[in-house]
């Protein structure tokens, strides 16, 4: 079972890709900090300071402007996710999230599904005013 979500953000691919493994730039729409550049085989450390939450990653896959695979979650529940960055011209790229290893017979599954489809949503809304527009102050806007 998997979870998809996709945007048009009118920035090159090359742009995108920076924005999500630089850890200067996933500040401005993401979490708060990410403790390196994201490369194939490394764990990042990302923290989120307004939800005082810490994440570890393992990047798995990486192909410039292109994929970002990573892993994340408890060991009993990771899930793969898979950023996909198609660029159409110079000017505009598909992002496309794909979130796999979700629990089909979950009582819950509907609800968890809908939680996390509302994060990539927001996560690729806050990445779209960030990069068309420079805005950097809608993240962790999300109260719950």
């Amino acid at each position: 079972m998997n979870n998809l979500t996709k945007f048009k953000i009118l920035t090159p691919a090359s742009e995108v890709f920076e924005a999500f493994i630089d850890p200067s730039k996933i500040g401005n729409f993401w979490f708060s900090s990410s403790s390196e550049r994201w490369e194939q085989g490394k764990t990042i450390t990302l923290k989120y300071d307004e939800y005082n939450a810490v994440v570890d990653i393992k990047v798995t896959e990486i192909e410039v402007n292109e994929k970002i695979m990573f892993i994340w979650g408890s060991s009993e529940e990771e899930h793969v996710v898979t950023i996909s960055m198609k660029e159409l011209d110079d000017k505009s790229t598909i992002v496309e999230v794909k979130e796999e290893g979700f629990k089909e017979n979950d009582d819950e599954l509907l609800n968890i599904l809908v939680d996390n489809k509302e994060g990539w949503v927001y996560m690729l809304t806050c990445l779209k005013g960030y990069l068309e527009f420079g805005i950097t102050t809608l993240r962790a806007g999300i109260v719950k």
